[in-house]
């Protein structure tokens, strides 16, 4: 039996559930296929203490997840060419999301190279646009319930020892002052960042 991640482990400092998230196993099941990577980088992304996070302005229609119940997904359109997926994770009353920058896929590959066009193991979900095609993800999933067994779960595998490297955010003009990039130091499998 799998050990889906629960509520709890969602409901805790974003920067928290980002670092613990590495090492996990995402599960992704598509009708009787099942697609899984194990997460090797992640970002952190809070409310007002952070210009670069989409909560930082307050609430609105796009970004209401991230205010919502940890636990469940944001899912949203980025540069106008691919989704980025999000878990909503933050102690009560604040807001706040974890992106999900990379995975190392372990079971479906051949689906994922297939969904991506790709055949390089290595880039195939190394960058967060990459891993929703690998995945088939997009906003239809955005507000999904993730701490029980269904469409897209995170579950708890075997504790590997692994070093966490740290640095500031991809991609972002504001709030680069804080490093809030965790990945598994020396993976393959992590985005590249020049």
């Amino acid at each position: 039996m799998e050990k889906v991640l629960p509520k709890e482990f969602y409901s805790r400092k974003t920067t928290i559930v980002a670092k613990e998230l590495l090492g996990k196993t995402i599960v992704r099941k598509l009708g009787d296929i099942r697609l899984e990577g194990k997460i090797v980088e992640t970002e952190a992304y809070g409310g007002k203490d952070d210009p670069a996070s989409h909560a930082y302005r307050g609430i609105t229609e796009r970004n209401k997840v991230m205010f919502g119940e940890p636990g469940h997904t944001y899912v949203y359109f980025t540069y106008g060419n691919h989704w980025c997926l999000n878990f909503v994770a933050h102690e009560p009353s604040k807001p706040g999301a974890v992106l999900i920058r990379a995975i190392e896929p372990t079971t479906g590959i051949e689906y994922m190279k297939k969904f991506r066009s790709v055949s390089s193991l290595e880039n195939l979900c190394n960058g967060p646009g990459k891993l929703t095609k690998a995945l088939k993800i997009d906003n239809k999933l955005n507000g999904l319930d993730i701490t029980k067994e269904g469409e897209l779960y995170v579950v708890n595998t075997e504790e590997k020892t692994f070093e966490i490297g740290v640095s500031t955010r991809v991609g972002i003009r504001r709030g680069r002052n804080k490093f809030w990039r965790f990945f598994i130091k020396g993976n393959l499998f992590v985005s590249r960042v020049n």
